[in-house]
């Protein structure tokens, strides 16, 4: 299919730019929220901030032992909100102008909840209604779907937890220095997994922990810039029900941060589903030399390894990912 030479040009210089913004957004000074008083965290998020929320809550339950879990935004933009005392509250929002997000930070705070927001926007009206921010720090973001500001995300979150746990801080720093030597690296099986995706009319994504989360964000971009069927799964959910239809064609991608607690799940996931036919591609950071990294920048450099290939895929379809036609920038829901 024909596509203009410029289609999609935003979105790939903006994945270029990621990893300059995880590093920075995950070393910058953050003083304000402690863990004090804290019996649990809440995010608040839509769409590939929710993705990246999810991503952190496997982090942030490891590093603190709280549980950490995801509110959905209705609860305070439709409904009457729910008792938030003795908790905090994460809103990631890039833009921080969703009105349900406005909403739900001021709700959660007259609740009786700490809250901390991600943005990228400075002077947002969530960030008006926080009692801390994060900034993503990402600059203009002008491709319709976000890129370098959910990993921005994921490195904004991370910067909070080394503030929250101390002892975090040193890894969450190396963990930066290696996403950041990413820049201008490619996947070594980029054109066979383009390939692959381009013959594929229903898509696989399987992560665990915070590979869970990196697998929802980029089947949302696959259907999002390519119109592809892309559904995520857990490793440890997809081998009840869901395997079944790897009878049909289908096209498996397996996101591997490499933490070792997930090995054998992941392992029993792809053996499964080659047993029965399904092509199966697994991506892990070291494959482009990043070693050494916390599970979320992990999922972070694999979403930075993934984006190139969802580019790719949409031009070849002859989409112009940086203006899907169903979808805006800054989407208003209740």
């Amino acid at each position: 299919m024909n596509v203009s030479p410029d289609a999609g040009r935003h979105m790939a210089d903006e994945i270029a730019e990621a990893p300059a913004v995880f590093a920075r957004a995950a070393t910058q000074p953050v003083t304000g929220i402690t863990l004090e008083g804290i019996r649990a965290i809440y995010t608040i998020a839509r769409g590939s901030s929710d993705a990246a929320a999810n991503i952190l809550s496997y982090e942030v339950m490891r590093e603190t032992g709280l549980p950490m879990t995801s509110l959905p935004p209705s609860v305070f933009s439709v409904g009457k909100g729910v008792a938030m005392a003795g908790a905090l509250a994460l809103v990631i929002s890039q833009s921080g102008a969703s009105d349900d997000l406005v909403r739900s930070a001021k709700g959660a705070r007259e609740k009786g909840a700490r809250v901390a927001a991600i943005v990228n926007a400075a002077g947002s009206k969530v960030q008006a209604e926080a009692d801390m921010t994060l900034p993503i720090g990402a600059g203009p973001e002008l491709a319709v779907p976000a890129t370098k500001t959910v990993i921005g995300s994921i490195a904004a979150g991370m910067a909070l937890l080394s503030h929250l746990v101390p002892a975090y801080a040193p890894r969450a720093a190396a963990s930066a220095a290696v996403v950041a030597a990413l820049a201008g690296r490619d996947h070594p099986q980029t054109r066979a997994l383009v390939a692959a995706l381009l013959r594929a009319s229903h898509v696989y994504v399987i992560g665990r922990d915070t590979g869970y989360g990196a697998a929802q964000e980029l089947a949302l971009k696959l259907k999002e810039t390519c119109a592809l069927h892309a559904e995520a799964y857990s490793s440890s959910e997809v081998l009840h029900g869901p395997l079944q239809l790897a009878t049909n064609p289908l096209l498996v991608l397996i996101l591997d941060t490499e933490s070792p607690e997930v090995q054998d799940s992941l392992n029993t996931a792809e053996a499964r589903f080659r047993a029965v036919g399904a092509p199966v591609f697994r991506l892990r950071p070291s494959e482009a030399g990043a070693t050494g990294l916390t599970p979320a920048a992990a999922a972070a450099a694999l979403l930075y390894l993934a984006y190139p290939l969802v580019l790719a895929t949409a031009r070849a379809l002859g989409h112009d990912p940086d203006r899907p036609e169903t979808l805006s920038k800054v989407t208003q829901t209740t």
